[in-house]
């Protein structure tokens, strides 16, 4: 037996380990750490994206493409882990290389000298992820920066799709069609860009001192819509600034499972993720440490088609998500839906359900503590509307003034 592969069989909500034989000829050595390494606990989510749909037209896959992610920690450690997706793939997904590293300067996909580490899983450097399923890479010695980019690289050589993504990064990544550059240093062979990430769905660090991870589950208010791209600008983005000037033992990491209009209740189309009741155990449950989780959805049910306008609707859907949340020893903060006034399908009905809702938020007794939000960016002149330095302009998203002031409302002590 070659060792045991970490695979998320996320169709099913469930991880499991299982031991993989192989007739292979011996890989070269890398920086692979046994689990025996670590003691038990310490692992905690710094990054993390969830899959959201796949790319359109991508049925064929990328074969030959190297992708070089780049996506930003919440906290640093002394080790690394990676989980990557096929989660909206339709067959087997062929990754014949991965590589995390730690990027060089912004805007670019070099990585740093001495920091690329191949990526192994149960001992070797290719791994197939089943249609509908994650897989986790062993773990990696590396000295992972707080507040920091990382490169996530992908090789895939043979067709394989449709891609599993996440479209709205806020962040530029870079791609080449040709061949396997998993292991350059230089970003010279990344010669595409992308502002999209592919397959990788979260990042795990050891030897933070970080106690436990934060997840952030929401939609586009979440995700950082309309912040400017590049400077991580997003409220959880904020919120893991503010954790890092905490001592080592109170702080968190903090994974971002927004998703682009994304809803409580409904799918909506291409892209935008199944519905937070349906991605729950996924994008929850089975990440790394959860010890809390901050619940920012419902402004889309509110204000989608087809219009939800009964408020103990979207109350019943909480109450699901708080059940299944506490059963694992997890804590859910509430947070207020953010005003609306102004959004190019405002009305008095759905503001009325926006009230309600924010009603039950505070006083209704069913999550472990709340955040208002809603207090947090209204106008004091016209409380139904955001706060115009707030406001990206289309009166439903913040900008990154407004997504400070949402992090900035967050009671650590709460978390």
């Amino acid at each position: 037996m070659i060792g045991k592969v970490r695979v998320v069989a996320v169709a099913a909500s469930a991880v499991f380990l299982f031991a993989t034989a192989s007739q292979a000829s011996p890989q070269p050595t890398s920086t692979a750490l046994p689990e025996s390494a670590f003691p038990a606990g310490g692992w905690v989510g710094t990054w993390g994206a969830s899959p959201a749909g796949p790319v359109p037209g991508t049925e064929g896959g990328y074969p030959n493409y190297s992708i070089r992610n780049v996506v930003h920690t919440s906290v640093g450690g002394s080790s690394a882990r990676v989980r990557l997706s096929n989660q909206f793939g339709a067959s087997p997904l062929v990754l014949g290389h991965a590589s995390v590293a730690v990027g060089a300067k912004s805007g670019t996909a070099d990585a740093v000298q001495g920091t690329v580490r191949e990526l192994r899983f149960g001992g070797r450097s290719s791994v197939t992820i089943p249609a509908g399923a994650e897989v986790q890479s062993d773990a990696v010695a590396l000295d992972v920066p707080e507040d920091g980019d990382l490169l996530v690289t992908t090789y895939t050589p043979t067709p394989s799709g449709p891609v599993t993504h996440h479209p709205l990064a806020t962040q530029t990544s870079f791609f080449t069609r040709d061949g396997d550059h998993a292991l350059d240093t230089s970003g010279a062979a990344y010669g595409e860009r992308t502002s999209v990430w592919h397959y990788v769905s979260e990042v795990d660090v050891h030897g933070s001192g970080a106690n436990g991870t934060v997840v952030a589950l929401g939609d586009s208010i979440t995700d950082g819509y309309a912040s400017t791209p590049g400077v991580d600008h997003r409220w959880p983005d904020y919120l893991a600034d503010r954790l890092k000037q905490l001592p080592r033992g109170l702080r968190h990491g903090v994974l971002n499972a927004g998703i682009s209009a994304n809803r409580l209740l409904l799918g909506f189309a291409d892209g935008a993720g199944r519905p937070a009741l349906t991605r729950f155990n996924d994008d929850v449950l089975t990440r790394t440490a959860p010890r809390t989780l901050i619940v920012l959805e419902g402004i889309n049910d509110i204000q989608q088609n087809p219009h939800q306008t009964d408020p103990a609707t979207i109350i019943a859907a909480y109450q699901q998500l708080v059940a299944k949340a506490h059963a694992e020893g997890i804590r859910v903060l509430g947070a207020t839906i953010t005003p609306f006034k102004g959004w190019q399908v405002y009305d008095a009905t759905l503001e009325a359900t926006r009230l309600a809702v924010n009603r039950f938020i505070r006083t209704g007794g069913l999550f472990d503590g709340v955040i208002d939000f809603d207090a947090a960016l209204r106008d004091p002149h016209d409380p139904l509307r955001m706060r115009p330095e707030f406001d990206s302009g289309d009166h439903l998203h913040p900008g990154d003034a407004g997504y400070r002031a949402m992090a900035a409302a967050v009671n650590p002590a709460l978390l």
